[in-house]
């Protein structure tokens, strides 16, 4: 499914220049099936379940990093993506962000491609968590709350008339999160469900005014 919508995605990012340099013998989708079976691969038994590598390390030859460097970094995000998504669909859990490097290494030949990756705790320890908003941006929460608000210093600017100036905070005790509405005029819902505060399960939709926001924690 994850790999199915990376190509999805991929299909709406690569048009015109991009789908010439993609007339090559490495292809995004099969970056992506290395990154997922490297994945399945690395895989292995954790405190909280079935623990997979975080950080991914992608090399390619001098020629194949040229065709991609026009759209590198959609790429790495799309990657990302699509090892978040595998992990949702086979119950994988992280210890950090998902983070993804393309180098170039310049003894491959041109369509190899090698795929290595690590397990890496998050900054400071924590595990992986996020809140993402309607464009695709990512927001870690990490030690320090994370604020959403209307005013300009929230960590989250909301442009919501509906939304208070500080509606609401995201804050984490190891690696329980919890939201708290912070005695906003309309209230903070998680899942359409009114709440002072609630602990945050991976997928919860967090909605302040008629905002939206998803957790993550893959």
């Amino acid at each position: 499914m994850g790999l199915q919508k990376f190509e999805e995605r991929l299909e709406r990012l690569v048009d015109g220049t991009f789908s010439k340099a993609l007339r090559g013998d490495v292809q995004p989708v099969e970056i992506g099936r290395r990154l997922t079976r490297e994945m399945d691969l690395e895989r292995r038994v954790g405190v909280h379940g079935l623990l997979a590598p975080n950080a991914f390390y992608v090399e390619l030859s001098p020629e194949d990093f040229e065709r991609f460097e026009g759209f590198l970094d959609a790429l790495v995000r799309e990657l990302a993506e699509a090892a978040r998504e595998h992990a949702r669909v086979e119950d994988y859990v992280f210890v950090g962000p998902v983070t993804v490097e393309i180098t170039v290494d310049p003894g491959l030949r041109r369509g190899r491609v090698t795929v290595s990756s690590e397990v890496k705790e998050g900054p400071g320890g924590l595990s992986a968590a996020a809140l993402v908003l309607a464009d695709g941006t990512r927001v870690p929460v990490g030690s320090e709350p994370v604020t959403i608000g209307r005013l300009p210093e929230s960590t989250v600017v909301v442009a919501d008339p509906n939304a208070s100036r500080r509606h609401a905070e995201v804050r984490r005790t190891g690696d329980v999160v919890v939201v708290v509405d912070l005695g906003s005029t309309n209230g903070t819902r998680v899942n359409g469900i009114p709440v002072k505060e609630q602990v945050l399960a991976d997928g919860d939709e967090v909605t302040v005014g008629t905002t939206s926001l998803r957790f993550e924690t893959s």
